[in-house]
């Protein structure tokens, strides 16, 4: 399966969508099968990370759906009096090790439709000496490919049919069968000023004696700014399925010197780099932190066409695969050369988790790492990511992760930023002048700039406080920050020289997100990010039915927060931009959605709908993992398809549910809409459905996340398909 949708200069780095924590009548989540640790010597408990004061999310949770009615036992004789055996609990139902959606064609459940077939996926299995037979099974099977086999690490990479990964699965030497999701990419001296940066260096808290790595899209090690830090590097890229290597050797493994270089042919695409991300962070990361070393590690793939950038002639994109092995090497380098590591900064991340989400299976060996990598005394530090919404994405939404909004100099939350409890910092991410290839700076926006201000905070803090642990270090921080108050929920923002003095934080700053006054956001067109041309090709013209003229639909505005400032003489780049959710204030049916996506037919541009739809493929578990809506063209085909299956329907209306979403006409905490009508509620009363029509309780992101369920199990399509174009997926408002 191929990387698609991911960031080519959009600030924040994303995963392939992992299924949002939203579905509130799933089963309770069993903890993920114990994988074996990548390095020998990993310590066990971690002892969880200070706290940050955060107040619980307001609210009501989604209701769950009821226990489906059981028939009662069978009388039995009565017992022979003895004594009480002593109570047992139950055990917890073990989870399927093959991830719903993979299986073969009649599907894991014998729903209506099946599931789809395959895909690319991280196969775990027991111990890594059980990684070469493994892969050899892999190999033997009919349809299936391995296209990675690390040694000495407890995965391997395949691609495969559905009924060849049952096969595996059923294997006792693997533990899970699991998507490989991708992830992608989310003025300096006045936010070093705010947070006492400046002030910190001044009195030598420079984090001398200390290193930090940035996993991210490669560093220009020679760039002036960085001033040689750049200590150690390595290289894990990608190299099947349509993805490019970014390693100077062109192969999917590099380390040593120059690994991780950012200016390699590979990451040049006309007049811009494609890698510009990671020197930008490793150079706020090393103006908070100058004495400090760095590493870089280089975790991105180059993709070529808008089949896989939705809009852009080339994009980079990372696999989840790729970062685990970032993160066992730095593990490796701890314990090794390494011993001065205190930090890791990752500037990536993707899906949408409104709380923690260390019960998620498919955050398990992310988390493992996390919690390994801090109990050896590295703290990793994630971007929350830039959707404007409650919670963030994976690996921000680990609890033993740093999470990192972004404010501005006036410490206002932009409109952009994700927030609440699940934050423990706000940093600096308004418009930040730093470091590109080449020599040059530029100014981008986005929590990816918020958070290197904190790994540097991290080793600067560590310096002076040698035997400090992680716990106490993060703790000092999220005490002596500025409470940032908002929705009921205190963040504070970064204060680095107050959690080296000890003095007390400033006052609360109270507002509501997105209330700030330099947050990029406008209210014309001219503040929509600017088409590119050619995003995407235009539904085939025998599968283009005549859509009906849609209902006139009102421009959103998508925050703008990105501009480059000119660096060395040379032809200018085009400006990225940060992609946002829109500001729409009508709901589209599925119909209308597929009149937008066909050429010169809707309202909205193509630069706005292909945001849409990287939107969607962070937020979503189906798309486009599952189903393939990562185009203009594959989106319209989805909308409306050309035979109305069951399945084609519900993906149908699921898809409008996350387009409404992303273009701002609706949240997934609204409640879910009640007129649709009569029948659809004495359908619902008739299932014992949570999602029914009359339900208070019943959400538009309880909803999406029940429909996904099924969609992904292959059962009871049609009750959800009803709920989503007459719950959601209508135009008028409730």
């Amino acid at each position: 399966m191929r990387l698609r949708a991911l960031v080519a200069m959009a600030i924040m780095l994303t995963i392939t969508p992992a299924a949002p924590a939203l579905a509130a009548d799933s089963p309770p989540v069993a903890p993920p099968p114990a994988v074996a640790a990548p390095v020998t010597g990993t310590a066990g408990t971690v002892p969880a990370p200070a706290a940050t004061g955060t107040a619980p999310p307001e609210g009501t949770p989604a209701a769950q759906d009821p226990p489906a009615a059981q028939d009662p036992p069978a009388a039995q004789d009565p017992p022979v009096a003895q004594d009480p055996p002593a109570v047992q609990e139950t055990p917890p139902a073990e989870r399927p090790k093959l991830e719903a959606g993979l299986g073969g064609e009649d599907g894991e459940n014998g729903g209506e439709n099946g599931g789809e077939n395959g895909g690319r996926v991280i196969v775990e299995v027991t111990a890594p000496a059980e990684t070469a037979p493994v892969a050899g099974e892999a190999r033997a099977l009919p349809g299936t490919e391995v296209l990675l086999q690390p040694p000495d690490t407890s995965f391997l990479v395949v691609e495969g049919t559905g009924k060849a990964l049952e096969k595996l699965a059923a294997d006792p030497r693997v533990v899970s069968v699991r998507r490989d999701r991708a992830y992608s990419a989310t003025s300096l001296s006045s936010g070093l000023a705010l947070i006492g940066a400046d002030r910190a260096v001044a009195e030598g808290a420079t984090g001398e004696g200390r290193t930090i790595a940035v996993v991210d899209t490669g560093i220009d090690a020679g760039h002036p700014a960085l001033n040689g830090k750049v200590v150690d590097e390595a290289c894990f890229s990608a190299t099947d399925g349509g993805a490019k290597s970014l390693c100077p050797n062109g192969q999917g493994t590099q380390t040593g010197p120059g690994s991780a270089d950012a200016k390699t042919a590979a990451c040049v695409s006309g007049a811009v780099n494609l890698c510009d991300h990671g020197t930008h962070v490793a150079g706020i990361a090393h103006a908070v932190a100058p004495g400090a070393d760095v590493v870089a590690v280089q975790v991105f793939s180059r993709f070529d066409g808008v089949e896989e950038c939705v809009t852009e002639d080339a994009c980079v994109g990372a696999y989840e695969s790729t970062i685990l092995l970032a993160l066992d090497h730095l593990i490796r380098l701890k314990d090794t050369s390494r011993p001065g590591l205190v930090a890791v900064n990752l500037s990536l991340g993707g899906g949408l988790y409104e709380g923690a989400c260390d019960g998620e299976p498919e955050i398990g060996p992310l988390k493992q790492r996390i919690d390994a990598l801090r109990a050896r005394g590295v703290v990793t530090v994630a971007a929350a990511g830039n959707e404007g919404v409650t919670g963030g994405g994976a690996p921000a939404c680990v609890s033993s992760a740093v999470t990192v909004g972004a404010v501005g100099d006036d410490d206002q939350v932009p409109s952009w930023s994700n927030h609440g409890p699940t934050l423990d910092l706000f940093a600096p991410g308004l418009e930040i002048d730093s470091a590109v290839p080449g020599g040059g700076t530029a100014i981008y926006s986005g929590t990816s700039m918020a958070t290197p201000h904190v790994t540097g905070a991290l080793a600067a803090l560590a310096q002076k406080s040698a035997d400090a642990s992680p716990d106490a270090l993060v703790g000092r921080l999220t005490a002596a920050g500025r409470p940032i108050v908002y929705d009921g929920v205190t963040t504070p923002r970064l204060d680095v020289y107050g959690a080296l003095t000890g003095r007390a934080p400033g006052p609360p700053a109270t507002q509501e997100p997105g209330d700030g006054s330099g947050d990029g956001a406008g209210d014309g067109p001219d503040d929509a990010p600017v088409p590119d041309p050619g995003s995407g090709p235009a539904p085939d013209p025998e599968d283009t039915p005549a859509p009906a003229e849609p209902e006139p639909v009102p421009l959103p505005t998508v925050t703008v927060t990105v501009t480059v400032t000119a660096a060395p003489p040379g032809p200018p780049a085009p400006a990225p931009v940060v992609c946002t959710r829109g500001r729409g204030g009508k709901r589209l049916t599925a119909a209308q959605w597929a009149v937008e996506m066909t050429r010169g037919k809707g309202v909205l541009s193509d630069g706005t709908l292909g945001c849409y739809l990287r939107l969607v493929s962070k937020a979503s578990a189906v798309f486009p993992e599952v189903t393939r809506a990562s185009t203009l063209g594959t989106a319209y085909r989805v909308l409306r398809p050309a035979k109305r299956t069951a399945r084609a329907a519900l993906d149908s209306e699921l898809l409008a549910a996350w387009l409404n979403w992303a273009h701002g006409a609706v949240g997934l905490t609204a409640k879910a809409d009640r007129t649709g009508s009569a029948s659809s509620t004495a359908k619902a009363g008739r299932t014992g459905s949570a999602e029914k029509a009359g339900s208070a309780k019943a959400t538009v992101g309880s909803v999406i996340a029940t429909a996904e369920k099924r969609r992904l199990t292959g059962a009871s399509l049609t009750a959800s398909t009803s709920m989503l174009r007459k719950g959601v997926n209508v135009f008028r408002i409730a």
